[in-house]
């Protein structure tokens, strides 16, 4: 009786822990302004294939619009969470240098593993679209940069306070097939990747741009 009141205990103790640790909240996005759905699954090969595209897709923006022409950052909201998906990628070499685990907002979340965009204020969504990484500045949590939204998808990020930040609540390794933590719109990476983004953006004579997409 001793050892299975005990075994009963311990698994109401993890149950309780996991619950704690990865329970999303939920909430209720409005159903405009650009927002869509998708399913966060890709393959490797399929994920090469879509950096390579969406990198040449960017080459005449940056030179277009005097960001960085050697390097930017590239998030893909296809791949689950508990992978990396923010990636610094070498416009000029055409590969990927860095990778990171990177949160989706909370309001983003749905439970069938689809994930909602929308760049209403107060959705707690992440926004896709093209982003100019502005000047770092230290907040709530620490060191963060602003983030300025440059199409009608993500326009409001300024406003809705999206910033690109860090938090110990995200891994420094990929996790998967566990999750982690979510933000309020904001992408957030563990405190070592950001310190070694802030490498790239310090060093970097014209803004980097940062491209979140599906």
């Amino acid at each position: 009786m001793k050892i299975s009141s005990l075994l009963f205990l311990l698994i109401t103790m993890i149950t309780a822990l996991g619950y704690f640790f990865w329970y999303k909240p939920k909430v209720n996005a409005t159903n405009k302004n650009y927002s869509v759905h998708v399913k966060a699954k890709v393959a490797n090969k399929e994920r090469d294939r879509r950096f390579k595209e969406k990198a040449a897709e960017l080459r005449d923006y940056l030179k277009e619009r005097n960001f960085n022409k050697a390097v930017c950052f590239l998030i893909d909201m296809n791949i689950n969470p508990g992978k990396n998906r923010f990636f610094v990628y070498n416009i000029g070499k055409d590969s990927m240098e860095l990778a990171g685990l990177v949160t989706h907002g909370s309001g983003s979340y749905r439970a069938d593993s689809s994930l909602f965009f929308s760049n209403v204020s107060g959705s707690n969504c992440t926004s896709l679209g093209n982003y100019r990484i502005g000047k770092p500045y230290n907040g709530k949590f620490g060191l963060a940069y602003k983030l300025y939204g440059l199409d009608k998808t993500n326009n409001n990020a300024f406003e809705r306070f999206v910033v690109l930040h860090s938090h110990s609540c995200v891994p420094s390794e990929e996790v998967y097939p566990g999750s982690i933590c979510e933000s309020w719109g904001c992408p957030t990476v563990s405190p070592i990747f950001l310190q070694s983004l802030k490498k790239i953006i310090d060093a970097s004579e014209k803004p980097i741009l940062l491209k979140i997409f599906n």
